[in-house]
């Protein structure tokens, strides 16, 4: 099976987002984006570009490594895992989070991406980070595995 290339250049683009990327996010979402992940619900580009920018404001570096690949017609899927440098979490050491990202392509064929799901555990990215709250977290996940 060939790679598609506008889930291909998706991929591309997210290697690479950092703060100075955020202002290049309506090459590859559509005007009425809707974005979701376990923590913020976004709707229009506008809205979108802010919340890039606030997010990598304080980021040390961020970057994703894709794995599997798929699209049918209009709809993707995308695992990947990603490597994050916060000051404020972890001391500022790196820390790895699995992920999935559904993504639905325009209808327009413009290439560009009108819903982006993505699909993490926020514990294991924020809550379990937290000095007071994170303690509690893994408590609780280590007695539900008992």
């Amino acid at each position: 099976m060939s790679a598609d290339p506008q889930l291909e250049a998706f991929c591309a683009f997210f290697k690479n987002l950092d703060k100075s990327y955020t202002n290049r996010l309506s090459e590859f979402y559509t005007q009425d984006v809707i974005f979701h992940d376990p923590l913020h619900h976004i709707e229009g580009i506008e809205s979108l570009e802010r919340y890039f920018s606030a997010l990598y404001r304080n980021v040390t570096k961020c970057r994703f490594r894709f794995h599997s690949r798929q699209r049918l017609d209009r709809e993707a899927f995308v695992t990947w895992t990603m490597h994050l440098v916060h000051p404020r979490l972890e001391s500022g050491r790196e820390i790895t989070v699995e992920g999935c990202s559904h993504l639905a392509f325009a209808e327009d064929d413009s290439g560009r991406i009108a819903r982006h799901r993505d699909y993490f555990d926020a514990g294991e990215l924020l809550y379990e980070r937290l000095p007071l709250l994170g303690g509690a977290i893994r408590l609780i996940k280590r007695q539900l595995d008992a």
